[in-house]
């Protein structure tokens, strides 16, 4: 099996090859690729012997090396998501006075806190590992960032001081800003920009898939004497002293159980990285590792090595025109500012802002939503269309299994009817379509307080709810990398483009559920639930789609003309 999926890859490479050896007889053809009217380079294509092969799963190259970086990608769920489903209960448990009526106000801010620093952690390294690895490679960067997130997580699940979980949490998300990185590592593994919409779903769908099992397992796990008793409690097997309240390190340590799981998960993708994934970056990309003792010597590409200053056609093969000749040469590009001052344009910095503001809303929601399930329900009688409060009262396993459930749909959405959305109307429709479903999912949420005492009613209308969001993050997630990719004026700024796109990202990422968490609890104290739903995630979003509005098929920099020509 890897013997043909190997060959299926060479195959691949070499026709792309040929199709390089084509690009003179194609070139006055070029110009329609931005419209998709490239029928007339499919024929002349087919002349010299290069069949147009549609893009699917089965065709994608490299499927390994991005199994490898998707497994890599499994550090941000784990690490981030794993909690959400029985942060509320840990926050909780480390109150001095759990009960005092005040206590609800302060899980939300603490709460809240726990989850913004994470972010904060990786928006301050995501620009140092993307600099670093555009001077030391990628590979170096992902598996010390796996490390540190091994050691992270496993020293989380031990801490019971405000103080230290905060500490643990930054340095699992600093560990994390890896995540521009791993998005630039797949643009270079995967050159060929029809393959892109492809190759960028594979790391979230496996991101989704961790985060699934991660909110699962997270529940599940959560204070294992009072949720797993046959296994922790004063019966379990697991008590081999037999002693009357349960296992002791479990009842000390009630949400060490999901960092231990989280630890050992991560510490076997540090140990498949650094033995199987393939340095990506072309300066580095012959140095001896692990994972590049098989080189691609007969793939048909020679490597350039291509400067800073350099365009993206740089490393791109033409044959000159008319001479025959299958020699590689560079092709010309057009003069360009030396350095990162000059790939900063227009088009450029609005698809970051747009990039930015996604998380600002969706990171609260992913805070705000387990809290708000967890909370106690209110007997509202006196309920009027805007004042009610409460929330649904969920055990930890039950709000972990139900997100981690719908987590599933997002998997199945994003394998089959994203690549159908997007044959229709490009990434930049997609992102288009989100952002028009996640202002009816915010505006709707609250009412679920009103509904905790329906035993039916209440499943369904969560349902609905995270149905809504689910979607709406399902095809915005991998739709804005691709078009931060695109807009991105050559390749050899990709780190620095995707760095900053993560460093912002990080950051709303970090405001969103601060600001969401001080919301949620004034709206407790005034009695309106909805407040942070209806004042903060609903506003976000709405702007979030009306910048989307505002972005320009025709004005974004990083449609780069040589690949279009290519394809």
């Amino acid at each position: 099996m890897g013997d043909r999926a190997g060959d299926e890859v060479v195959g691949l490479l070499e026709a792309d090859h040929q199709r390089e050896k084509a690009l003179d007889s194609v070139h006055s053809e070029a110009s329609d690729h931005e419209n998709g009217t490239n029928s007339a380079y499919a024929q002349n294509s087919a002349k010299d012997g290069v069949v147009e092969k549609r893009v699917t799963w089965r065709n994608l190259p490299q499927k390994k090396q991005l199994l490898l970086l998707a497994l890599c990608r499994l550090s941000t769920p784990l690490s981030n998501a794993c909690l959400l489903s029985y942060l509320y209960y840990l926050v909780k448990s480390i109150l001095s006075d759990p009960d005092h009526p005040s206590a609800p106000q302060q899980i939300s801010r603490l709460t809240g806190l726990l989850v913004a620093a994470y972010p904060l952690g990786q928006m301050s390294t995501s620009m140092i590992w993307g600099r670093l690895s555009d001077n030391y490679g990628r590979k170096p960067i992902i598996v010390f960032g796996l490390l540190i997130s091994v050691i992270a997580n496993l020293a989380f699940g031990f801490s019971r001081t405000i103080g230290m979980l905060l500490f643990w949490r930054v340095l699992a998300g600093m560990a994390n800003g890896i995540l521009g990185v791993m998005r630039t590592m797949t643009a270079e593994i995967v050159k060929d920009r029809k393959y892109h919409t492809r190759a960028f779903l594979a790391l979230p769908v496996v991101f989704n898939s961790g985060r699934v099992a991660a909110l699962a397992i997270g529940g599940c796990l959560a204070d294992p004497v009072k949720n797993i008793p046959w296994l922790f409690g004063p019966s379990g097997l697991l008590n081999f002293y037999h002693l009357p309240d349960g296992v002791a390190w479990a009842l000390a340590y009630p949400y060490a159980l999901p960092a231990l799981f989280n630890g050992a998960v991560l510490a076997i993708c540090l140990i498949l990285a650094t033995l199987w994934l393939k340095e990506s970056l072309p300066s580095r990309e012959n140095s001896w590792d692990p994972g590049s003792q098989k080189r691609r010597a007969r793939s048909g590409y020679y490597v350039f090595q291509v400067e800073e200053s350099q365009s993206l056609t740089a490393d791109v093969l033409v044959t000159e025109s008319g001479s025959g000749s299958s020699t590689p040469t560079r092709a010309k590009s057009t003069s360009r500012r030396s350095g990162l001052r000059g790939i900063w344009t227009r088009p450029l910095l609005k698809t970051i802002i747009a990039f930015g503001l996604l998380p600002l809303h969706n990171a609260t929601f992913l805070h705000i939503f387990p809290v708000f399930l967890s909370m106690p329900t209110a007997p509202n009688t006196n309920a009027t269309l805007i004042r009610f409060t409460g929330g649904l009262g969920l055990a930890s396993p039950t709000v972990g299994l139900y997100l981690a459930t719908f987590g599933i749909c997002g998997i199945i959405l994003q394998l089959f009817l994203y690549p159908r959305i997007q044959k229709y109307v490009c990434n930049l429709g997609v992102f288009r379509i989100a952002g028009a479903i996640f202002p009816t999912a915010y505006l709707l949420a609250p009412y679920l307080a009103l509904l905790s005492g329906h035993s039916t009613a209440k499943w369904a209308a969560m349902a609905t709810v995270l149905f809504l969001q689910v979607m709406g993050r399902t095809m915005a997630m991998p739709s804005s990398v691709i078009l931060l990719t695109e807009a991105a004026p050559r390749r050899n700024v990709l780190g620095a483009v995707h760095g900053a796109g993560s460093t912002l990202s990080a950051l709303s990422s970090a405001v969103g559920p601060v600001v969401g968490g001080m919301l949620l609890a004034k709206g407790i104290d005034g009695g309106a639930i909805g407040l942070v739903w209806w004042s903060w995630l609903l506003p976000v979003a709405l702007v979030g789609f009306g910048w989307s509005l505002v972005l320009d098929k025709e004005e974004r920099g990083g449609e780069i003309k040589v690949e279009g020509q290519l394809e």
